[in-house]
């Protein structure tokens, strides 16, 4: 490329022998003082156009590197407050940690938002689950807990409860939750998985 701006360059500076200059009928300059306007602009036109590409495929190259790292960059996950399971709700929306304790018998949830840091206190009297596993399937409903510390009453708190003698010794909870309503938000038959919480010590 290079060498056909040399060549042009040359071209328009010297002519060839019997001239290149249009249109100059009676000018007293010899052909080689008067380059033709129109190549000289093609040539800065064109010099300015590499430029410009050069530019560009820089530019393609770093942002395509930047992709290449963006997931990895943006990757995270939350952590349970009580070292419970989460159940994500929507997209990136609440979070509710399961807490089982299989020695007593009880199962917590715990409505959180969307990075897993803050309760959310919401409106519902009770929270259902319907167990697949373990078998047989049932139903299990966690009822509302009021907390004089926190001003959490029924109606408006963030903890529910409840408690069977078929959770005692229970090594996995599977099921769905049928509904959850929080912030005009509502949530139905959410896939939940639950484990329970190791002892301290273990």
């Amino acid at each position: 490329m290079l060498d056909v701006f040399d060549r042009l360059l040359v071209r328009s500076l010297h002519g060839p022998k019997e001239g290149l200059c249009i249109n100059c009928a009676g000018s007293n300059l010899p052909n080689f003082m008067k380059p033709s306007s129109r190549l000289s602009a093609f040539i800065l036109a064109l010099a300015a156009g590499l430029a410009g590409c050069s530019r560009q495929q820089s530019h393609d190259h770093d942002h395509a590197g930047h992709n290449h790292d963006h997931g990895a960059d943006h990757a995270h996950a939350h952590t349970a407050p009580h070292g419970g399971s989460l159940c994500a709700l929507g997209d990136h929306q609440f979070n509710v940690e399961f807490v089982l304790d299989a020695v007593a018998g009880k199962l917590t949830a715990y409505a959180l938002d969307a990075h897993a840091e803050n309760f959310v206190r919401i409106a519902a009297p009770s929270l259902e689950i319907r167990v697949t596993t373990p078998a047989p399937s049932r139903t299990l409903i966690l009822t509302a807990v009021a907390n004089a510390a926190t001003g959490e009453t029924v109606g408006n708190t963030s903890q529910f409860e409840a408690s069977a003698d078929w959770l005692k010794g229970t090594a996995n909870i599977s099921g769905t939750l049928t509904r959850f309503e929080a912030q005009g938000t509502s949530f139905q038959n959410v896939p939940i998985s639950i484990l329970p919480v190791k002892a301290a010590g273990n």
